[in-house]
């Protein structure tokens, strides 16, 4: 369990240039921080709903893009200032309680990085997969590629580096592994995690109302499957009929 919020954290606001405000409230990667970050999120979106601005939340700030033409930085100021305040200090979880499944394939051409992994922490690649697949992991945010989320909560026991040489394609559906973090790629884009399973679900589809998968939030949980039942729903997903599990606050 991650350590309360210090009360004495700053908050810092940062000019992003004319149209963009960054919102510190916080030093490091804690769930408490980041459920503070997507409340204020959500509060300021709320308030000014009218007035066209955008929030984006990461880890431990929130961008805030507005029209300095129809909003001046002085009032989004002083109105995260306000919101900030009604805010408790240590936010608890409101979210939508999603918990999406995501099956995944390890190991073999879907993880061409397992089996390093596990040599590294002195496991095998199937106890690699178990300690991967039986986390529940939170949506910190979604960036780097439209759709790609951070997932938090793995066992620190499989936690490891970045590849020291980035590959130049990373399949789309990736699962991956970057220091305490794993994720899971959108699209085919370069990329450094070490790569231990694929999911053929698209995190990412610009036709699909909403196009993202996942939100900021929202919970993850890997099933592993096996290469015939990966090609199988790999199958039902190309014909649009295949929709991942969700389950509403439970796993």
């Amino acid at each position: 369990m991650a350590a309360p919020i210090a009360r004495a954290s700053p908050v810092r606001m940062l000019s992003a240039g004319e149209r963009g405000l960054v919102v510190e409230l916080g030093e490091a990667i804690d769930p408490r921080v980041n459920a503070r970050v997507r409340a204020l999120g959500r509060a300021l979106a709320a308030r000014m709903a009218a007035e066209g601005i955008e929030v984006v939340p990461t880890y431990r700030s929130l961008l805030v893009i507005h029209d300095p033409l129809h909003v001046g930085r002085a009032r989004v100021r002083r109105l995260i200032k306000e919101l900030l305040r009604e805010l408790p200090e240590a936010e608890e979880e409101r979210d939508s309680g999603r918990v999406v499944h995501v099956p995944a394939c390890y190991g073999g051409a879907f993880g061409p990085d397992l089996e390093e992994v596990a040599r590294l922490h002195g496991l095998s690649p199937d106890e690699v997969a178990a300690l991967h697949s039986k986390c529940t992991y939170l949506v910190h945010m979604l960036g780097f590629t439209p759709g790609f989320p951070y997932l938090g909560g793995m066992a620190g026991r499989i936690a490891t580096p970045r590849l020291s040489t980035p590959r130049p394609r990373v399949p789309a559906g990736s699962v991956g592994i970057a220091g305490e973090q794993t994720g899971i790629y959108p699209l085919e884009s370069p990329g450094g995690w070490r790569i231990i399973a694929r999911t053929p679900l698209r995190l990412f589809d610009p036709g699909r109302d909403p196009p993202f998968l996942l939100a900021a939030g929202d919970r993850v949980r890997f099933t592993p499957v096996g290469p015939q039942e990966y090609d199988a729903l790999a199958r039902e997903v190309a014909a649009g009929t295949y929709s991942p599990r969700v389950a509403e606050g439970g796993p």
